[in-house]
């Protein structure tokens, strides 16, 4: 997954106060936050802060919710599907692991359910989905059997005014794909008008569609069911292909071999099976981390910080711009590089 949501977390130095809050009453919330502030309790004025302001989020908890707030402020306050086990712990960076494996891999994706008269077109990337509708020429669309000596004009201005519309969604498709870089391009709807669509855009974006069987705009039930399926099966195969890449080409596996990988800025992706709450050593720069203070003191790091693997790991992920995938086809940490 790439990891842009949580970079503006890196942006502000720690102590980091992250909470993560299931789904109560409101009498019960109120009680578990109140559990969970006595033991953020310190002293300090810059913690009372943010405690208060964590207090206001926390009144709005949805089924899950995670919390990361430092110096007065909430920086992030991501909802989760699912309750997670209660958290609230003070460390020198945001625990997000929890975070990430709850929320599962987001893969930037559009959306496009076409027919004769135009699309619905919907983005998923960063933030909440965008829909677009795309509406063109309206007439005439309907072939009909009246016969005569016009059948054949008439039925040659209907496939014009298709593939019209079918221009205007493939317009629509390439700026959003321009936009967020998608890894797929799902497309159902109505035959002709999906072939007129991959015809229209541009080769970049045709060669990220993927066409599923069901979905009108009309109906969107199969449609869902049908993309879920599309975006496990690119997930499996992406993960198999990171794997493939990084046994093949014997990629660095535990924490000191992945982390000297990362200070050097060489990993595309890091694959882990999970949370790492075993502690190593880090400085104030994104990338530095290592299992032994010493190494970091070497690269100019005076006094290295105690913290979790798991949240080191991800900062340095973070700001290096490499993928992060959960597996469980590792049993530690390993990288795929980029060279």
């Amino acid at each position: 997954m790439r990891l842009d949501l949580i970079r503006p977390l890196y942006e502000r130095k720690g102590p980091y106060a992250s909470v993560y809050l299931g789904a109560f009453t409101i009498p019960e919330r109120k009680a578990q936050w109140r559990s969970l502030r006595d033991r953020l309790e310190m002293n300090g004025e810059s913690r009372k802060a943010t405690l208060d302001a964590l207090e206001e989020e926390a009144r709005l908890a949805t089924p899950g919710r995670a919390l990361f707030a430092a110096h007065g402020d909430v920086v992030l306050a991501e909802p989760l599907a699912e309750p997670p086990p209660l958290t609230a712990l003070w460390s020198p960076l945001p625990c997000v692991t929890p975070m990430l494996a709850r929320r599962g891999e987001n893969v930037p994706h559009i959306r496009v359910i076409v027919d004769h008269a135009g699309a619905e077109v919907t983005v998923f990337g960063a933030g909440s989905p965008r829909r677009t509708v795309v509406e063109a020429a309206s007439w005439p669309l309907q072939k009909t059997s009246q016969g005569g000596w016009s059948q054949k004009r008439y039925e040659r201005a209907v496939d014009e005014t298709w593939e019209k519309n079918a221009v205007a969604v493939a317009q629509e498709v390439d700026e959003q794909a321009r936009r967020i870089g998608p890894e797929l391009i799902l497309v159902a709807g109505e035959a002709k008008s999906r072939s007129y669509l991959l015809q229209h855009l541009g080769t970049k974006t045709a060669d990220r569609v993927l066409m599923v069987e069901h979905g009108s705009r009309s109906n969107h039930g199969q449609f869902e069911e049908d993309v879920e399926r599309a975006l496990d099966g690119w997930l499996d195969r992406k993960r198999a292909e990171l794997l493939e890449r990084h046994q093949e080409t014997d990629g660095p596996t535990g924490m000191a071999r992945v982390a000297h990988a990362l200070r050097e800025g060489r990993v595309q992706a890091v694959l882990t099976p999970g949370e790492l709450p075993k502690p190593v050593w880090i400085g104030e720069g994104g990338t530095q981390l290592a299992t032994d203070p010493d190494e970091l003191r070497r690269w100019g790091v005076p006094e290295p910080v105690r913290e979790r693997s798991d949240s080191a790991l991800v900062r340095a992920t973070a700001m290096t711009d490499a993928e992060l995938w959960f597996t469980d086809a590792v049993a530690d940490v390993a990288a795929v590089l980029r060279y």
